[in-house]
Order: structure tokens, then sequence, then C-alpha cells
């Protein structure tokens, strides 16, 4: 089982950030990745330059934790890179965790991915036919080797030819002795941004990161850009000649932050948006709407407005059950909902609540939360989700469930709404989901990567393409 089965959440599979030309590029990442830490908490990782050598750790857990014992005060330099990778419940392993750092002919390099590659099984396989030793299941040590392969004396040749051999996802940093190397795959499937601070730069996966640090936005990486920073400066070049922006939909609905910004659409507003759209698809009549906390509540509000019924608070998340809270047996594991989240009784005591969710994955958070607020005195529970059935596995970085546990790949809407116990369910259409967020397909910097919903991936799949969960 590589999920809770009772908190059935999708997991995002990892953030990355990275500093050029700063004094305090260590601290500015660590700062940037504790903003980015929803994107990731089973492992983090910093590695610097001060132009002639690394400094790096990694560690297991939240940054905070990975960074407890004063190694930060033992990481120098004017440039840095970071990583947060996601939870999984396979085996957690220290190879795993990034910035992974390697030595070549021409010096040593540090890289931080987030994606999935559909044809690394068949590029490594390649690679070890030719010699090659793995020493990790990442899909960033197929980059690595690839670039140590390639016998260019630049860098950024190296990067070039690696990448064209390449296919997927990918939001990639590359940090050499003095450069600082951004790519973005060819679809733009994950966000990746740019900023500056003081006479620097910062790359990273949300924009919220450089508020948390003082940076300024300048813009988004583009599709199948490449981008070198050095000494002289940013150039930009394109590595693939044909580019069709297709970002993951769930950024939008569940994995950024609402404070977040991806190509000029603020977070919470798409939200709002969802939540609206969701309204004038699916409205009925109800005394109150709830959110379930954190992601939907945006949605939930946006819905509440366009009804005029009033937005409460009847569901409260417990901040402090952490990643590594340990259920000892099998009552407490039944508990696991209990333990996350509470229904406020004086909230919803005798109305009918409408409960807005941002998906439905597997059905067993949704069963749990409704039969909550029906314990709490809810006398209906009307459920609406601010997006489309989830119906197939995502290959591109998101820790998705097989498409055999994936709930609305088996049964209908009326099914799932009998499975969880609501008295009536809506989903979000993909049309409306489109409208609200505001990126028309058809724009060629606008596109979605609606996989998940209607098994249309942007990419080839192969045979033997593996999903995040089965690298752990």
């Amino acid at each position: 089982m590589h999920d809770d089965m009772i908190w059935d959440k999708l997991n995002e599979e990892c953030g990355v950030f990275g500093v050029f030309n700063h004094p305090e590029a260590p601290h500015l990442t660590y700062y940037g990745l504790h903003a980015l830490q929803h994107r990731g908490q089973e492992s983090a990782g910093i590695v610097a330059s001060n132009g002639e050598s690394f400094t790096s750790h990694r560690g297991m857990g939240l940054v905070t934790e990975a960074f407890s014992r004063g190694e930060l005060e033992r990481i120098y330099g004017n440039m840095a890179i970071g990583h947060v990778r996601y939870t999984t419940a396979g085996e957690s392993k220290l190879e795993n965790a990034q910035p992974l750092i390697f030595k070549y002919s021409q010096g040593q390099l540090a890289l931080a991915h987030n994606g999935n590659l559909v044809n690394a099984n068949q590029v490594k396989h390649q690679l070890e036919r030719q010699g090659s030793i793995f020493q990790t299941t990442s899909d960033t040590e197929v980059i690595a080797h690839l670039i140590a392969r390639s016998g260019y004396e630049k860098i950024e040749d190296s990067v070039r030819e690696s990448l064209r051999m390449i296919k997927g996802a990918y939001a990639l940093l590359i940090m050499t002795d003095n450069k600082l190397i951004v790519a973005l795959d060819p679809n733009g499937l994950r966000p990746l941004s740019l900023g500056r601070i003081g006479d620097g730069y910062v790359v990273s996966s949300e924009t919220c990161a450089f508020d948390t640090i003082g940076a300024a936005y300048e813009r988004e990486i583009e599709p199948g850009e490449m981008l070198v920073i050095d000494k002289n400066g940013l150039h930009s070049e394109r590595i693939s000649g044909q580019t069709s922006r297709t970002i993951c939909t769930f950024e939008y609905i569940y994995f950024a932050r609402p404070d977040s910004d991806i190509d000029g659409i603020n977070v919470h507003q798409a939200r709002k948006q969802l939540g609206r759209k969701l309204a004038e698809e699916a409205p009925v009549a109800a005394d109150l709407v709830t959110g379930v906390p954190d992601s939907s509540v945006s949605a939930a509000i946006g819905y509440a407005e366009a009804m005029g019924i009033p937005y409460e608070l009847g569901l409260i998340k417990n901040r402090y059950v952490g990643r590594t809270f340990i259920q000892p047996s099998q009552e407490m594991r039944a508990r696991g909902v209990r333990m996350k989240l509470s229904a406020v009784k004086k909230v919803v005591e005798g109305k009918r609540v409408v409960m807005i969710d941002d998906s439905i994955v597997r059905g067993t958070t949704s069963k749990h939360i409704i039969h909550l607020l029906r314990e709490a005195g809810a006398t209906e529970v009307h459920v609406r989700i601010s997006s489309p059935p989830v119906k197939n596995p995502c290959f591109y970085g998101i820790d998705t469930s097989t498409r055999e546990e994936l709930v609305a790949s088996k049964k209908s809407v009326e099914e799932i709404r009998q499975l969880i116990g609501a008295d009536s369910l809506s989903f979000l259409s993909i049309e409306g989901m489109i409208e609200a967020i505001g990126r028309p397909n058809g724009h060629p910097n606008r596109g979605h990567c609606l996989a998940c919903f209607n098994g249309s991936y942007p990419t080839e799949i192969y045979e033997d393409t593996q999903k995040p969960y089965q690298k752990c």
C-alpha cells in the first residue's frame, strides 16, 4: 500500500528552489523550501557552491527536521539549489533524497528534479548496457548519467543533448561550481518561475516562495526552455521545437499554495471561480457551505457566494497531526480522519450542509467526513467536488493510485454517492473547470493536462512507464 487508505488525497511529487549570486544563498534556499513544504514532506536537501566546491546536506522529514542540528550553518556559497520530496508509504530512503550530487569528467554537478520521466526505464536499461551503475531509483540519476556520458566540454551542451533524450515531466535545476541551469519539459507540465533578489536570480516551483524571501517575480519558465545563469548573466534557448503548454490542472485545484500565481493566474482566485462554476452547474437547497480544509476552502467560499448561502467553518483541521503520526492499533487507524478533522457541532447541528472538496480518489475520506458531519447533527450532507471525476492514473509526478483503486474509474456518480453516504453528489465538468480557471484549451500557452480526467495523455506512455509511487 503506497498511501494511507483512510486519508486518500493525491500527493505532489516534490518542489525545487534555486538561488544564483546572493551571499545568503543557502539560507534563502532554506526559507524557500519551507514555503514549498506542502509539495513534499518526506525529505529535504540543499547543495551550495562557493565557485570552487560544494557543501550540502540532505535529511529525512520536514525542512525543519532535516536541518534541525545546525547543518545549515555548515553550507556556504553564493549559489544553491534545494529540493523537498513528497511523502510515500513505501520505504523512505535517504539515497532518493535530493538534490543528488555527481562527479564527472568536467567536475561535479548537483540536480534537483520535479516530475516523472515516461521513458526513464528505457533510457536506464540502455545506460546499464553501456556500463552505468545506478545508486537510486530516481529519474534524476538517469538525467545525470546522460549528462556525464555526453562528452561535451560545456555543461549546457551536455544538458541540451540529454534533455532531448528524455520524455515526460521535468522542472529541473542543475548546478555546477559556477553555473545554474534551469529547464522545463516541452509540455510545461509542472510549474516553474524565475525571480530576482538584489543582483541575483531565484527559481522556484511556486511564486509563494518569492514572497517569503522578498524576491520579485520576473516570469514563468517557458515550456521547452533551458535557461543558463552564470557570471555573464542569463541566457535562454529553446531545446524543443514543438511546445504546447499543458500544465497539470491539479496545481490549480489542489497542489499549489493559494497565494501562488501560475501563468499570471492566482490559485486562490482560480479555486473561488471553480466553486462559483460548481454552484452554476450543481446548485442545491441548503443552509450552509463548508470546505474540507485546507485546499477546498477557496472553492467553498466561491460556491457559497454564488449560491447566496453562508460559508461556515463546519470542519476544523488539527494542524498538529503530522507526517510521523503513528496509529498503534486497528481501532486508532479507524479514527484516522477524526485525528485530522473535527466537525463543529454548534455550526452544523440541524442544518442542511454542502460539503465542498477538491477531489475524490478512493472515496474513503469523503465517507468518513460525511459520517462526522452527520454525527454532529447535520440533517443533510450534499457533496460538491470542484474537479471532474479522477478516472486515470498520472504518469507525470503525481502519486495517484492504480486505475483499479480510483473509485470513479469503475463506479458511476450515483454509485459513488451511495458508497460515501451523501444525500447528493456532483462533480464539476471538464468544460466548466477549464472556463473557471481561465486557461482555454487551444491557446498555445494556456492549455491543461486532462489525462487523469479523460485519459488523453500529452506524451506517449510506454509499457514500462512507471508511476511515481512504483519508484519508492
